[in-house]
């Protein structure tokens, strides 16, 4: 890359969740190397502290998105600091592993997945509270510093399930989903305001969430006429893309990057 694109968030200020691991460790590394000051925060504060350290002029923070009081508080150590925030990527969410352990297992007994009979109350809740509450928490906090100032730009982790709805998974699906439409409603609300609000859908990437998917599901992903499992730097890329200037014109787009599993 040339000077001028290495530098092209220099002076910015940005803040990632689920910077731990996968797609949100690699948007905090690209987000470094391009010049931006970067609040690394993630559920594990261990290993966001871990990345931050890797990263020059990164910080950490310990945030569970799921609780508003933790996320209003990370935005606010944020403004202590800078008077203001630039770029917010939202890359936390979690799966469900046991869902994908039945699914799995009715693939390999060649019978339909029976899951939603079996799914529990509190595998529904937590999908909910971390997957679209904790998009909500962030969205409202991010607002609330950037509508100020007049300009921002957030972009949210969503899901290429959201498209084709996998059997046997709707809590995920479902929670992407509300995720998907929270983001453009937001969208169409703040950029009268000057902030830009859009979203990066991926396919299957290799992250902490593939390396618990069951062989039998992931050998289903292997499909010889599209692109391989995607990595979390490819789909860091097109987040970093939404964020920066030349995507002046996206509000409320989201970005289908799936390997050309399917189109929408």
């Amino acid at each position: 890359m040339d000077g001028e694109h290495t530098r092209r968030f220099g002076g910015r200020i940005a803040l990632v969740t689920g910077a731990g691991s996968g797609i949100g460790a690699a948007v905090v590394r690209r987000l470094g190397a391009q010049g931006a000051e970067v609040f690394a925060a993630d559920v594990d504060g261990p290993a966001a502290e871990a990345l931050a350290k890797q990263v020059p002029g990164a910080h950490s923070l310990a945030v569970d998105v799921a609780d508003p009081a933790q996320v209003d508080g990370a935005f606010d150590e944020v403004v202590r600091r800078h008077g203001r925030l630039d770029v917010v990527v939202h890359a936390a969410g979690v799966d469900d592993p046991t869902a994908k352990e039945w699914i799995a297992e009715a693939l390999v007994a060649d019978r339909p997945p029976d899951v939603t009979g079996r799914l529990g109350d509190d595998a529904w809740g937590r999908v909910m509270r971390v997957n679209l509450d904790g998009a909500f928490h962030v969205l409202r906090a991010a607002l609330r510093v950037m509508t100020p100032h007049r300009s921002g730009a957030v972009v949210t982790v969503g899901s290429s399930s959201v498209f084709d709805a996998p059997a046997g998974y709707p809590h995920y699906a479902a929670s992407k989903a509300g995720v998907h439409a929270l983001s453009q409603s937001v969208a169409k609300e703040a950029i009268a305001f000057g902030v830009r609000v859009n979203t990066v859908a991926p396919g299957p990437t290799e992250t902490g969430m593939a390396a618990r998917t069951p062989a039998a599901l992931r050998r289903g992903f292997a499909d010889p006429r599209v692109r391989p499992y995607a990595t979390p730097e490819e789909i860091a890329d097109i987040a970093l893309f939404l964020a920066g200037d030349e995507a002046a014109n996206l509000v409320g787009a989201v970005l289908l990057a799936n390997g050309g599993r399917f189109t929408v």
